[in-house]
């Protein structure tokens, strides 16, 4: 039709996990928490009044900022709120990206850093990520360098130390995205601390159960909130998901209840599938990602939607091998790793 821009025109655009539209299939694609959210989001859920309906919502989102800033020991003017952490993603990508303002970061990793680069129409720079990978990018120094953390879909953690180094090295920003922090026993909060550069992303998807909600948020110097809020919408976040949200970070115990049971059942998860052949390395997420014997990672993916269990195949480089498995509940983890002994054993797809 010749309406798009050129780069739209040639983007595939991004794939999201498959979304089945029965309840009772086991679904482990989407990385989303296997257990509901706080009761006390429920509560702040239904107290919602219609006035509140009516009225646009806080266009910072006022009320989470503080919640969330005592939490994480910063002021409130160090958080900005948005829908989602893909929300954040998009916004640093066109706040410091364009045609002479490149990307940067190490492949394989969250399959969106590319796609928003594409919409921008900037550069990318993406060194493999073996060997000294936080060194190559360092020596790039691109104006926006995004680090995932744990990383997505390798699982695998970086010292927050040597994000540290790389954030001094470099004279653009340092994006920390930690949408799985709360999985991995350390963070880098404390990097906004002692550096301009960084900025931190968080997501309230999969610690907090709010995944179908969209709430996530920055944390940075103030100064660079203050200039990603130029680039915002207008009210990015509303209403409910600002309520809903900051019931869900006040609740501490029961977030820090969830993890835990999430991070034992990992273990369980990654010691069964291990013992079934896969490749399993140890994961700092709330998923695993397991290399298939012989390559076949496909033909179990299939096979497993067939017994509608869904998890996650990627045909890129590097993954072909691999499926990424969501930390579901013992329940739903057992009747995949059953599933898994059939398909493995050579039983076929339909036993």
């Amino acid at each position: 039709m010749g309406y798009f821009r050129e780069n739209i025109e040639r983007m595939s655009g991004y794939v999201p996990g498959f979304q089945p539209k029965s309840a009772s299939v086991i679904k482990l694609n989407t990385n989303e928490n296997p257990y509901p959210p706080s009761p006390k989001v429920m509560e702040a859920i239904r107290r919602i009044s219609p006035e509140r309906l009516r009225r646009y919502p806080e266009p910072l989102g006022d009320t989470f900022r503080p919640a969330a800033a005592g939490l994480l020991g910063v002021e409130p003017a160090q958080i900005l709120c948005t829908n989602g952490g893909d929300d954040l993603l998009s916004i640093c990508t066109r706040a410091f990206c364009d045609g002479r303002r490149p990307m940067a970061y190490a492949q394989p990793t969250y399959s969106l850093y590319p796609v928003l680069a594409q919409l921008q129409g900037c550069r990318t720079i993406e060194p493999a990520r073996t060997g000294n990978w936080a060194k190559e990018l360092a020596e790039i120094n691109a104006p926006l360098t995004i680090v995932c953390n744990p990383n997505a879909p390798t699982t695998d953690f970086t010292a927050v130390e040597e994000l540290g180094t790389l954030a001094e090295a470099l004279d653009g920003v340092l994006l920390i995205d930690e949408a799985y922090a709360d999985f991995a026993g350390d963070n880098a909060i404390r990097l906004v601390r002692d550096h301009d550069n960084v900025i931190v992303l968080r997501s309230m998807s999969k610690g907090y159960s709010l995944a179908g909600l969209r709430f996530g948020y920055g944390v940075a110097r103030p100064d660079l909130i203050e200039g990603l809020c130029k680039v915002k919408d207008s009210y990015n976040v509303d209403a409910v998901a600002i309520a809903a949200a900051t019931a869900a970070i006040l609740d501490q115990p029961y977030f820090l209840s969830n993890v835990e049971m999430i991070k034992a059942e990992r273990q369980r998860l990654t010691e069964s599938l291990r013992l079934l052949g896969l490749d399993v390395p140890d994961s700092r997420t709330n998923f695993v990602l397991a290399r298939c014997p012989s390559g076949s990672a496909k033909e179990i993916y299939e096979a497993l939607a067939q017994r509608d269990i869904y998890v996650r195949y990627f045909d890129l480089p590097g993954l072909e091998d691999k499926l990424r498995i969501t930390v579901g509940t013992p329940e739903q983890n057992k009747t995949l790793v059953k599933a898994l002994q059939k398909i493995v054993a050579g039983e076929g797809t339909n036993s």
